[in-house]
């Protein structure tokens, strides 16, 4: 996996931004190796995708969630979840096929689930606002413009 994400566009997970934050202490493994990522150190805006690979919806949604890290990640950064993915090399080269160049991280075990960031299937959004602000949606996006509203209404930023 090490190998094909160095092939990839998939970057390093991002690094520490802060202590003690709302999101869950969780540390999740870097998809493809690298830096752990602590959950609770992360603060918003951020936009949290969960996925797994055999879900086709994910795989439809993944585009637009590209296409809007690519205009809008310097403003809102986006991570992506493969979540209770048994297979996290599938998961890596799915995300490699489709060009994704937001950082991804995996929860094979569905840690997630004990936590405030619980979902009810995949796709699905945990969005963090600025002030701490934890907000849910359910996945199935198909747009760049779809994302773009959701962020809009969800964390309250006007792009």
């Amino acid at each position: 996996m090490v190998a094909l994400k160095a092939k990839s566009h998939v970057p390093d997970c991002p690094a520490p931004e802060t202590r003690g934050g709302v999101l869950p202490n969780l540390v999740l493994a870097c998809l493809g190796g690298g830096r752990n990522v602590d959950l609770s150190t992360l603060k918003g805006p951020l936009i949290i995708n969960f996925w797994q690979s055999a879900c086709g919806p994910c795989q439809k949604e993944m585009p637009a969630l590209e296409a809007f890290y690519k205009e809008y990640g310097a403003q809102v950064a986006v991570l992506g979840i493969d979540v209770t993915d048994s297979m996290p090399g599938v998961a890596l080269k799915q995300a490699a096929k489709r060009g994704i160049t937001y950082p991804l991280v995996a929860d094979p075990l569905g840690d997630t689930e004990g936590t405030k960031l619980r979902i009810q299937g995949t796709p699905a959004f945990w969005l963090l606002a600025a002030d701490g602000t934890l907000s849910y949606h359910v996945g199935g996006l198909t747009s760049e413009d779809e994302v773009k509203a959701l962020v809009e209404e969800k964390l309250g930023i006007a792009l």
